[in-house]
């Protein structure tokens, strides 16, 4: 094995040009392959604000379904009220309303920004560090306070270096008290992100409270994720026994409680359906997710076939002086592929480095503001296992042809 590692390094340095190309090709594919996992991770894997959702399921998405026309929407509040936030054996429910934009005004002048409204259980759920004060409670919401929690890059646009607790904040035409100050949200944390939260009572209407599709979501905080079974089962249970209020338009209602990961293979294949499907809409994604990484991969895979072959071709004399003195074809072939082995290895150390100067590159120029982003390793790992397993099939099928020369054609420079 010391003497395949000493020959790969000088067979590597012999075609530099060569060499130069296939480690690039395995660097590019392996940099990409981290760190485009590095984003979904940050957006599918718990982390703060997030953090316990691993224990969370959601609802966002309500679709009512007949013959000839679908609606599909955001649950309304008053559908989140009566089938999630009274589930049973859970240890938090809560519905928040999606994000919009609004307009902020202070001392005449104005900052555009972003608000959710919701309810108390929402900050149980969600782990927030606060900076500054503390979240609204349930008797601010009922009581429908005119209170307001934001991000401290909002506090710092409206009250530059000044204290943001209890100044005021106007919105839509009401004075809301700023109560509480956390960290930035990336918006690659769709439950979490917003600059602004209010609590939903303070809405203008009372309307909202009883709309059955409208614009709120739902989280349902699990004691553990043992229980997301029973509680599907529940929520399907639940829907089903809804009463269609236009049978002769619509014959069925579809949603689901998912994970982040449903939630999104939901959107992602655009199949509407029941729960029951969800597992084959995860299944699609993933599947999708899969292929378009491993067909990835197959890229540097034929490069290096191809430019093992070339190099075949070159090393013939060698061939059949080692053929000639003895060598196995069984021993050709682990020396051929133990050097493309080595430059996949190569490559992935390469990578590893290049990775992460990319990663932290996208965190200092913040690419994706107040998104922080982490080089997986376990991903790495298994691109580093999948680079070398392509390593060995690159490497098998042009060790076979070489093996295969005839020693006497080999020692003329020839092939048979």
């Amino acid at each position: 094995m010391t003497s395949y590692l000493k020959l790969a390094f000088k067979v590597l340095g012999r075609r530099k040009f060569f060499t130069f190309i296939s480690i690039f090709g395995i660097t590019l594919t392996l940099v990409v392959l981290v760190v485009v996992s590095a984003i979904l991770d940050n957006v599918f894997e718990p982390r703060k604000p997030e953090s316990r959702f691993d224990r969370v399921l959601r609802i966002d998405r309500l679709q009512k379904k007949g013959p000839h026309a679908t609606e599909t929407t955001n649950p309304g509040y008053g559908f989140v009220h009566d089938y999630v936030l009274n589930m049973p054996g859970i240890e938090a429910a809560s519905a928040y309303s999606e994000m919009e934009p609004i307009a902020i005004y202070r001392n005449n002048g104005r900052s555009d920004s972003k608000l959710k409204k919701t309810d108390a259980a929402y900050w149980r759920i969600l782990d927030f560090d606060f900076l500054q004060g503390r979240p609204f409670t349930d008797d601010d919401v009922a009581r429908g306070a005119l209170v307001a929690v934001i991000t401290d890059s909002l506090a710092k646009r409206l009250f530059d270096k000044g204290p943001a607790l209890d100044q005021n904040i106007e919105i839509d035409g009401q004075t809301f008290r700023v109560i509480g100050v956390v960290p930035s949200v990336p918006i690659t944390r769709w439950a979490a992100y917003s600059e602004v939260w209010v609590p939903h009572t303070t809405s203008k209407s009372s309307e909202y409270l009883h709309r059955f599709m409208g614009n709120y979501n739902g989280l349902v905080l699990a004691h553990s994720r043992s229980d997301f079974r029973r509680l599907k089962n529940e929520f399907d249970t639940r829907v089903k026994a809804i009463p269609i209020d236009e049978p002769k338009v619509f014959t069925e209602i579809n949603a689901g409680l998912d994970t982040t990961f449903e939630s999104f293979a939901r959107d992602f294949t655009s199949i509407p359906g029941l729960r029951s499907l969800g597992k084959r809409h995860t299944l699609i994604a993933r599947t999708v997710l899969l292929v378009a990484a491993l067909f990835f991969m197959t890229l540097p895979a034929l490069n290096l076939i191809t430019l093992n072959l070339s190099r075949i071709l070159e090393r013939a004399s060698e061939i059949g002086v080692r053929k000639a003195f003895g060598a196995s074809r069984r021993a050709l072939i682990t020396q051929f592929v133990f050097e493309n082995v080595v430059l996949t290895l190569i490559g992935g150390a390469i990578a590893f480095v290049v990775a992460v100067v990319v990663i932290v590159l996208l965190n200092r120029f913040d690419v994706i503001p107040h998104a922080t982003f982490d080089v997986n390793l376990r991903i790495f790992g298994w691109g580093m296992l999948i680079a070398a397993f392509f390593g060995i099939i690159s490497g098998v099928y042009p060790a076979w042809r070489m093996a295969r020369f005839h020693a006497v054609n080999a020692l003329r420079g020839g092939v048979q």
